[in-house]
């Protein structure tokens, strides 16, 4: 099992150096081909005199001309950071950035973003919400950390929770596990009892199935959110694998969670399948 193929979102405002850098490591060491992909677009200014319209649409035109000009100069420093040390290919789109990337999906294995400003992703026209990613692309998603120049491949914790969000990012996050120098399946439970202990270590025995020795780990509380987010930094954790949207979708995101707490902390790399 790996990763064929890698999709690459880069943001049109940048940089985009440290994202691709760890998107190349993570194609080399999986022999992936490599689409790096950008899209955006502008809003059409809304004018409420009849003469302001051809006014109007002149600078529509113009700031989506600046879009297409950023997307040759985004295309060369992507192909001058790659320098042919994989396969690659380049994509772009004058689209709404999630509708476009959800559609791009299907050509990969995995997508790689960014999330600077972490759920609340900013200018919709210009960048891509995680949290709508995650849901859509129907694609296992690797969230970046702000600063990150490598494959988050060192300690990687399994927040587990029996899902089948979880149990779809477990399996999809095999290839990256197998990489790592350590993994630890967690679990948070107010009570935790035998089914708790059974539910983790299965999880340790799928791992190991595929030739990964994982730890486990079951911690007591009622905060699910707070308690993984103490452990994580206690951990030093290089990444987290999670699934996302465990609870009601709309209740979580409305309200909070485990997944919006992980798609705010922009100091983790995560590791997210719906």
């Amino acid at each position: 099992m790996s990763y064929k193929s890698i999709l690459l979102n880069v943001d049109i405002d940048g940089p985009i150096g440290p994202i691709t850098k760890i998107a190349i490591d993570l194609a080399r060491r999986t022999e992936a081909r490599l689409i790096g992909f950008c899209a955006a677009d502008a809003p059409l200014p809304v004018t409420m005199a009849p003469e302001g319209a051809a006014i109007a649409a002149e600078v529509w035109q113009q700031l989506r001309d600046d879009i297409q000009k950023r997307f040759k100069d985004l295309h060369a420093e992507f192909d001058s950071l790659v320098a042919g040390s994989v396969a690659t290919e380049w994509r772009e789109a004058l689209d709404n950035p999630n509708h476009a990337l959800v559609a791009t999906a299907r050509i990969a294995d995995l997508i790689i973003t960014g999330a600077a400003q972490g759920a609340s992703s900013g200018d919709s026209y210009r960048t891509v919400d995680p949290g709508t990613l995650a849901l859509r692309a129907g694609r296992p998603l690797l969230i970046t950390s702000s600063g990150a120049e490598q494959a988050p491949t060192g300690r990687i914790v399994v927040a587990w929770k029996d899902t089948r969000e979880a149990r779809r990012a477990v399996a999809d996050a095999v290839p990256l596990m197998a990489m790592a120098d350590d993994v630890i399946v967690v679990t948070v439970d107010s009570e935790p009892g035998d089914r708790t202990a059974a539910g983790i270590k299965d999880v340790a025995t799928f791992l190991a199935s595929h030739g990964i020795t994982a730890r486990t780990e079951v911690l007591k509380a009622d905060d699910e959110s707070d308690k993984l987010i103490d452990f994580l930094s206690s951990a030093d954790a290089d990444l987290i694998v999670s699934g996302a949207y465990g609870h009601s979708r709309i209740r979580e995101w409305v309200f909070g969670g485990v997944t919006r707490s992980l798609l705010d902390d922009t100091r983790l790399c995560r590791f997210m399948s719906s």
